[in-house]
Protein backbone atom coordinates (compact mmCIF):
# COMPACT_ATOMS: atom_id res chain seq x y z
CA UNK A 1 0.00 0.00 0.00
CA UNK A 2 1.68 3.18 -1.56
CA UNK A 3 2.38 5.56 1.73
CA UNK A 4 1.10 8.93 0.43
CA UNK A 5 -2.65 9.51 0.15
CA UNK A 6 -3.05 11.83 -3.02
CA UNK A 7 -6.79 11.81 -3.91
CA UNK A 8 -10.11 10.75 -1.88
CA UNK A 9 -13.51 11.34 -1.63
CA UNK A 10 -15.79 12.27 0.75
CA UNK A 11 -19.24 10.78 0.55
CA UNK A 12 -21.84 13.28 2.49
CA UNK A 13 -22.39 17.03 2.27
CA UNK A 14 -23.79 18.05 5.00
CA UNK A 15 -21.48 20.74 7.34
CA UNK A 16 -19.30 17.97 8.75
CA UNK A 17 -18.31 16.27 5.09
CA UNK A 18 -18.02 19.46 3.56
CA UNK A 19 -15.54 20.84 6.10
CA UNK A 20 -13.55 18.02 5.99
CA UNK A 21 -14.11 18.09 2.28
CA UNK A 22 -12.37 21.80 2.73
CA UNK A 23 -10.12 20.72 4.85
CA UNK A 24 -8.65 18.18 2.94
CA UNK A 25 -8.27 20.03 -0.24
CA UNK A 26 -6.35 23.22 1.19
CA UNK A 27 -4.15 20.53 2.14
CA UNK A 28 -3.77 19.67 -1.44
CA UNK A 29 -5.35 16.29 -1.79
CA UNK A 30 -7.62 15.58 -4.88
CA UNK A 31 -11.07 15.34 -3.45
CA UNK A 32 -14.55 14.61 -4.98
CA UNK A 33 -17.40 15.32 -2.30
CA UNK A 34 -20.77 13.56 -2.88
CA UNK A 35 -23.66 15.37 -2.26
CA UNK A 36 -27.50 13.99 -2.80
CA UNK A 37 -28.63 17.21 -3.12
CA UNK A 38 -28.03 17.97 -6.85
CA UNK A 39 -28.56 21.99 -6.16
CA UNK A 40 -25.73 21.42 -3.36
CA UNK A 41 -23.47 19.96 -6.29
CA UNK A 42 -24.48 22.68 -8.72
CA UNK A 43 -23.97 25.51 -6.01
CA UNK A 44 -20.34 23.89 -5.07
CA UNK A 45 -19.25 23.55 -8.18
CA UNK A 46 -20.63 27.03 -9.65
CA UNK A 47 -20.06 29.20 -6.64
CA UNK A 48 -18.13 27.43 -4.11
CA UNK A 49 -20.59 27.28 -1.36
CA UNK A 50 -22.53 25.25 0.17
CA UNK A 51 -25.62 27.67 0.58
CA UNK A 52 -27.87 24.98 2.65
CA UNK A 53 -25.99 23.41 4.99
CA UNK A 54 -22.03 25.39 5.42
CA UNK A 55 -23.50 28.91 4.84
CA UNK A 56 -21.03 31.82 4.04
CA UNK A 57 -17.84 29.38 3.92
CA UNK A 58 -15.94 29.60 0.67
CA UNK A 59 -15.01 26.91 -0.77
CA UNK A 60 -11.67 25.67 -2.92
CA UNK A 61 -12.19 25.94 -6.39
CA UNK A 62 -9.92 22.57 -6.29
CA UNK A 63 -13.01 21.06 -4.44
CA UNK A 64 -15.24 19.17 -6.98
CA UNK A 65 -18.76 18.06 -5.96
CA UNK A 66 -20.67 15.01 -7.67
CA UNK A 67 -24.26 13.51 -7.66
CA UNK A 68 -22.61 10.35 -8.97
CA UNK A 69 -21.49 7.45 -6.52
CA UNK A 70 -19.75 5.89 -8.75
CA UNK A 71 -17.57 8.94 -10.08
CA UNK A 72 -16.86 9.50 -6.18
CA UNK A 73 -15.77 6.17 -5.37
CA UNK A 74 -13.50 5.71 -8.79
CA UNK A 75 -9.43 5.78 -8.30
CA UNK A 76 -8.78 7.22 -5.21
CA UNK A 77 -7.09 6.35 -1.99
CA UNK A 78 -9.36 6.34 0.88
CA UNK A 79 -13.46 7.84 1.25
CA UNK A 80 -14.60 9.77 3.91
CA UNK A 81 -18.32 8.82 5.02
CA UNK A 82 -19.97 11.70 6.59
CA UNK A 83 -23.85 10.61 5.96
CA UNK A 84 -26.17 10.79 8.37
CA UNK A 85 -26.72 7.77 10.83
CA UNK A 86 -30.21 6.98 9.03
CA UNK A 87 -29.36 6.81 5.32
CA UNK A 88 -26.23 5.21 6.28
CA UNK A 89 -27.28 2.24 5.08
CA UNK A 90 -29.33 2.90 2.03
CA UNK A 91 -26.17 5.07 0.50
CA UNK A 92 -23.61 1.92 1.10
CA UNK A 93 -25.83 -0.46 -0.75
CA UNK A 94 -25.32 1.92 -3.46
CA UNK A 95 -21.95 2.59 -2.85
CA UNK A 96 -20.99 -0.80 -2.57
CA UNK A 97 -21.95 -1.84 -6.50
CA UNK A 98 -18.81 0.63 -7.55
CA UNK A 99 -16.83 -0.91 -5.23
CA UNK A 100 -14.37 -2.45 -8.24
CA UNK A 101 -11.38 -3.44 -4.68
CA UNK A 102 -11.01 -2.61 -0.95
CA UNK A 103 -10.20 0.87 -0.31
CA UNK A 104 -9.98 2.72 2.79
CA UNK A 105 -12.85 4.39 4.81
CA UNK A 106 -13.28 6.67 7.29
CA UNK A 107 -16.87 6.74 9.46
CA UNK A 108 -17.39 10.37 9.87
CA UNK A 109 -21.10 9.87 11.30
CA UNK A 110 -21.90 10.29 14.74
CA UNK A 111 -24.66 7.88 15.66
CA UNK A 112 -26.39 4.48 15.96
CA UNK A 113 -28.58 2.40 13.42
CA UNK A 114 -32.22 3.82 15.14
CA UNK A 115 -34.14 0.32 14.14
CA UNK A 116 -30.60 -2.34 14.39
CA UNK A 117 -29.25 -0.59 17.30
CA UNK A 118 -25.80 -1.34 15.35
CA UNK A 119 -22.86 1.03 15.13
CA UNK A 120 -22.18 2.69 12.16
CA UNK A 121 -18.90 0.13 11.60
CA UNK A 122 -21.28 -2.94 12.05
CA UNK A 123 -23.47 -1.86 9.35
CA UNK A 124 -20.76 -1.03 7.41
CA UNK A 125 -19.93 -4.42 7.95
CA UNK A 126 -23.12 -5.68 6.87
CA UNK A 127 -22.88 -3.93 3.76
CA UNK A 128 -19.78 -3.86 2.60
CA UNK A 129 -17.29 -6.87 1.39
CA UNK A 130 -15.28 -8.66 3.84
CA UNK A 131 -12.38 -7.21 2.30
CA UNK A 132 -12.91 -3.90 3.45
CA UNK A 133 -13.46 -4.54 7.35
CA UNK A 134 -10.25 -4.52 8.54
CA UNK A 135 -9.79 -0.98 6.59
CA UNK A 136 -12.73 0.64 8.37
CA UNK A 137 -11.89 3.87 10.20
CA UNK A 138 -13.72 6.13 12.78
CA UNK A 139 -12.55 9.78 13.30
CA UNK A 140 -14.26 11.86 16.26
CA UNK A 141 -14.21 14.26 18.43
CA UNK A 142 -14.95 17.66 19.43
CA UNK A 143 -15.44 19.55 16.29
CA UNK A 144 -17.66 22.18 14.77
CA UNK A 145 -17.71 22.27 11.40
CA UNK A 146 -17.97 26.00 11.31
CA UNK A 147 -14.87 26.09 13.53
CA UNK A 148 -12.72 23.78 11.12
CA UNK A 149 -13.62 25.93 8.28
CA UNK A 150 -12.82 28.77 9.74
CA UNK A 151 -9.38 27.55 10.40
CA UNK A 152 -9.60 27.11 14.33
CA UNK A 153 -7.48 24.84 15.78
CA UNK A 154 -9.75 21.67 16.03
CA UNK A 155 -8.50 17.85 17.75
CA UNK A 156 -10.08 14.50 16.92
CA UNK A 157 -9.02 10.84 17.15
CA UNK A 158 -9.16 8.85 14.25
CA UNK A 159 -9.39 5.01 15.31
CA UNK A 160 -8.97 1.57 13.53
CA UNK A 161 -8.47 -2.18 13.81
CA UNK A 162 -4.45 -1.78 11.13
CA UNK A 163 -2.37 0.62 13.39
CA UNK A 164 -0.45 0.84 9.99
CA UNK A 165 -3.13 1.84 8.24
CA UNK A 166 -4.66 4.07 10.45
CA UNK A 167 -0.85 5.74 11.16
CA UNK A 168 -1.32 6.80 7.14
CA UNK A 169 -4.67 8.25 7.53
CA UNK A 170 -3.50 10.81 10.59
CA UNK A 171 -0.59 11.91 8.27
CA UNK A 172 -3.18 12.29 5.56
CA UNK A 173 -5.58 14.35 7.52
CA UNK A 174 -2.93 16.21 10.19
CA UNK A 175 -2.81 19.91 9.32
CA UNK A 176 -1.40 23.13 11.70
CA UNK A 177 -5.00 23.43 12.50
CA UNK A 178 -6.34 19.84 12.79
CA UNK A 179 -4.28 17.55 15.13
CA UNK A 180 -5.20 13.95 15.31
CA UNK A 181 -4.50 11.00 17.36
CA UNK A 182 -4.43 7.61 16.79
CA UNK A 183 -6.59 5.26 18.80
CA UNK A 184 -7.75 1.37 18.27
CA UNK A 185 -11.07 1.21 20.24
CA UNK A 186 -13.44 1.06 17.49
CA UNK A 187 -16.42 0.36 19.69
CA UNK A 188 -15.68 2.98 22.25
CA UNK A 189 -14.95 5.48 20.20
CA UNK A 190 -17.97 5.04 18.18
CA UNK A 191 -19.80 4.94 21.07
CA UNK A 192 -18.58 8.30 22.77
CA UNK A 193 -19.33 9.90 19.37
CA UNK A 194 -22.86 8.99 19.18
CA UNK A 195 -24.46 9.14 23.07
CA UNK A 196 -22.86 12.84 23.33
CA UNK A 197 -25.42 13.82 21.14
CA UNK A 198 -28.25 12.38 23.25
CA UNK A 199 -26.49 14.09 26.58
CA UNK A 200 -26.61 17.29 24.49
CA UNK A 201 -30.21 16.98 23.80
CA UNK A 202 -30.52 16.75 27.46
CA UNK A 203 -28.22 19.53 28.45
CA UNK A 204 -30.34 21.66 26.58
CA UNK A 205 -33.41 20.60 28.10
CA UNK A 206 -31.54 22.00 31.34
CA UNK A 207 -30.60 25.33 29.77
CA UNK A 208 -34.25 25.62 28.21
CA UNK A 209 -35.43 25.48 31.63
CA UNK A 210 -33.12 27.53 32.88
CA UNK A 211 -31.77 25.28 35.82
CA UNK A 212 -28.10 26.42 35.85
CA UNK A 213 -24.87 25.47 35.47
CA UNK A 214 -24.78 23.32 38.78
CA UNK A 215 -27.17 21.63 36.88
CA UNK A 216 -26.06 21.18 33.54
CA UNK A 217 -22.49 20.50 34.97
CA UNK A 218 -24.23 17.29 36.65
CA UNK A 219 -25.97 16.28 33.67
CA UNK A 220 -22.61 16.26 31.31
CA UNK A 221 -20.61 14.25 34.55
CA UNK A 222 -23.49 11.46 35.16
CA UNK A 223 -23.82 11.29 31.06
CA UNK A 224 -20.37 10.44 31.20
CA UNK A 225 -21.00 7.63 33.50
CA UNK A 226 -24.14 6.17 31.78
CA UNK A 227 -22.24 6.30 28.79
CA UNK A 228 -19.22 4.39 30.54
CA UNK A 229 -21.18 1.92 31.91
CA UNK A 230 -22.54 0.96 28.32
CA UNK A 231 -18.86 1.33 26.87
CA UNK A 232 -17.65 -0.99 29.14
CA UNK A 233 -20.91 -3.42 29.06
CA UNK A 234 -20.32 -3.46 25.26
CA UNK A 235 -16.51 -4.25 25.49
CA UNK A 236 -15.23 -0.91 25.17
CA UNK A 237 -12.03 0.63 26.66
CA UNK A 238 -13.30 2.89 29.37
CA UNK A 239 -10.35 5.01 28.87
CA UNK A 240 -11.55 5.90 25.55
CA UNK A 241 -14.22 7.86 27.55
CA UNK A 242 -11.94 10.24 29.08
CA UNK A 243 -10.27 11.37 25.44
CA UNK A 244 -11.31 13.26 22.74
CA UNK A 245 -14.19 11.51 21.36
CA UNK A 246 -15.75 10.84 25.12
CA UNK A 247 -15.28 13.28 27.54
CA UNK A 248 -13.97 16.01 24.83
CA UNK A 249 -16.91 15.77 22.82
CA UNK A 250 -19.25 15.62 25.21
CA UNK A 251 -18.84 19.11 27.07
CA UNK A 252 -18.58 20.87 23.74
CA UNK A 253 -21.65 19.42 22.38
CA UNK A 254 -23.49 20.27 25.85
CA UNK A 255 -22.15 23.67 26.12
CA UNK A 256 -21.11 25.02 23.03
CA UNK A 257 -24.04 27.18 21.00
CA UNK A 258 -23.63 25.47 17.42
CA UNK A 259 -24.50 22.07 18.84
CA UNK A 260 -27.96 21.26 16.74
CA UNK A 261 -29.09 18.53 19.34
CA UNK A 262 -28.63 21.20 22.46
CA UNK A 263 -31.08 23.91 20.47
CA UNK A 264 -33.42 20.62 20.14
CA UNK A 265 -33.07 20.23 23.39
CA UNK A 266 -33.64 23.90 24.35
CA UNK A 267 -36.72 24.04 22.52
CA UNK A 268 -38.13 20.97 23.79
CA UNK A 269 -38.05 22.69 27.31
CA UNK A 270 -39.42 25.94 25.86
CA UNK A 271 -42.70 24.14 25.02
CA UNK A 272 -42.39 23.21 21.16
CA UNK A 273 -43.50 19.87 19.31
CA UNK A 274 -40.60 17.53 18.40
CA UNK A 275 -42.46 17.66 14.86
CA UNK A 276 -41.94 21.02 14.73
CA UNK A 277 -38.83 21.48 15.70
CA UNK A 278 -37.44 18.69 13.18
CA UNK A 279 -39.61 19.58 10.16
CA UNK A 280 -38.13 22.99 10.54
CA UNK A 281 -34.41 21.68 10.20
CA UNK A 282 -32.53 21.40 7.41
CA UNK A 283 -29.60 19.87 9.13
CA UNK A 284 -30.27 16.67 11.43
CA UNK A 285 -30.13 16.51 14.85
CA UNK A 286 -28.56 12.90 15.38
CA UNK A 287 -28.80 12.60 19.08
CA UNK A 288 -33.71 12.37 18.32
CA UNK A 289 -32.60 9.20 16.31
CA UNK A 290 -29.56 7.89 18.50
CA UNK A 291 -31.88 7.94 21.69
CA UNK A 292 -34.18 5.43 20.92
CA UNK A 293 -31.02 3.25 19.83
CA UNK A 294 -29.08 4.09 22.86
CA UNK A 295 -32.08 2.64 25.09
CA UNK A 296 -32.23 -0.50 23.08
CA UNK A 297 -28.77 -0.83 23.79
CA UNK A 298 -29.46 -0.25 27.82
CA UNK A 299 -32.32 -2.69 27.98
CA UNK A 300 -30.15 -5.49 25.76
CA UNK A 301 -26.97 -5.03 28.23
CA UNK A 302 -28.99 -4.58 30.99
CA UNK A 303 -27.05 -0.98 31.63
CA UNK A 304 -29.11 1.30 33.72
CA UNK A 305 -29.33 4.64 32.04
CA UNK A 306 -31.54 7.06 33.65
CA UNK A 307 -30.70 10.24 31.48
CA UNK A 308 -31.20 8.22 28.39
CA UNK A 309 -34.53 6.55 29.31
CA UNK A 310 -35.64 10.30 30.74
CA UNK A 311 -34.70 11.56 26.94
CA UNK A 312 -36.49 9.11 25.39
CA UNK A 313 -39.95 9.90 27.21
CA UNK A 314 -39.52 13.67 26.96
CA UNK A 315 -39.04 12.99 23.01
CA UNK A 316 -41.33 9.78 22.50
CA UNK A 317 -43.64 9.38 25.15
CA UNK A 318 -45.11 13.08 25.53
CA UNK A 319 -43.63 13.30 29.02
CA UNK A 320 -43.21 17.25 30.53
CA UNK A 321 -39.34 18.29 30.59
CA UNK A 322 -39.72 19.03 34.01
CA UNK A 323 -41.01 16.18 35.14
CA UNK A 324 -38.45 14.33 33.60
CA UNK A 325 -35.86 16.59 35.32
CA UNK A 326 -37.72 16.06 38.45
CA UNK A 327 -38.17 12.17 38.36
CA UNK A 328 -34.05 12.29 37.49
CA UNK A 329 -33.11 14.23 40.96
CA UNK A 330 -35.81 12.27 43.41
CA UNK A 331 -34.58 9.01 42.19
CA UNK A 332 -33.25 6.38 45.08
CA UNK A 333 -30.11 7.96 46.79
CA UNK A 334 -26.77 6.04 45.20
CA UNK A 335 -22.95 5.44 45.33
CA UNK A 336 -21.61 8.28 42.65
CA UNK A 337 -19.32 5.17 41.32
CA UNK A 338 -22.56 3.08 40.85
Amino acid sequence: MPGSISKMSVIGAGAWGTALAKHLAEKGIEIRLWAYERDVVHAINTSQENPIFLKGVALPRALIATSSLEEAARSCDGLVFAVPSHATRSVLQKLRLFLSSPIPLICATKGIEEDTAKLMTQVMEDELPPSMHDTLMVLSGPSFAAELSAGLPTAVCLAGRDSQLVRRFQNALMTPVLRVYADSDLLGVQLGGALKNVMALAAGVIDGLELGLNARAALITRGLAETIRLGVAMGADPRTFYGLSGVGDLVLTCTGTLSRNHSVGVRLAKGERLETIINGMQAVAEGVRTARAAFTLALRHQVEMPIIREINAVLYENKSCRQAVSDLMERDAKLEKG
